[in-house]
């Protein structure tokens, strides 16, 4: 799962869960992938060696090349989020990094935070929000849905606990 409890206890409700977007391609597949592309592409123009028709056709084929490469470092700088959120009994705290460095937080106190599934209506289906402290903010939307049910499930447990202690 791509989220992570820092302090793992099960019994504990303290803890810091760090969420981030699933990186499906890493660095070594996404140059494989882009050679790869690049090569297959080039198949039907070896024909056409030592022809004026392969110089009219290869910039089309680095062009949409360079459109792929472009597409992927977008999608891969847009995943570069990080979500933060540490539990203690006195503070409730969540960080969120932005692709571009930006860093938004938000902290209330655990014992009046909520969190809340909501099934319809939000962005994606299952989102997930916590709200106190006068604000209301989302966590984990570039989860899946089943990733998300599951965080809504182990927040719920763990603030369920601070209010019992």
């Amino acid at each position: 799962m791509p989220y992570r409890w820092t302090h793992d206890d099960a019994l504990a409700p303290t803890g810091e869960l760090t969420l981030w977007p699933h990186n499906s391609l890493p660095p070594k597949g996404f140059a494989a992938f882009v050679l790869a592309t690049f090569t297959m592409a080039t198949l039907p123009l070896y024909g056409l060696l030592g022809t004026a028709l392969l110089w009219g056709l290869l910039p089309f084929l680095l062009l949409a090349t360079a459109g792929l490469y472009y597409a992927l470092s977008r999608n891969a700088a847009d995943r570069r989020i990080l979500e933060i959120l540490k539990i203690t009994p006195e503070e409730l705290q969540l960080v969120r990094y932005d692709p571009k460095g930006d860093a938004r937080d938000w902290a209330c106190n655990p014992y009046w935070a909520r969190v809340a599934l909501h099934q319809t209506g939000g962005p994606v289906p299952n989102y997930v929000t916590l709200t106190g402290g006068g604000r209301e903010v989302e966590i984990g939307a570039f989860l899946s849905e089943d990733e998300r049910k599951a965080l809504f499930a182990e927040l719920s447990e763990r603030l369920g606990r601070i209010g019992l202690a």
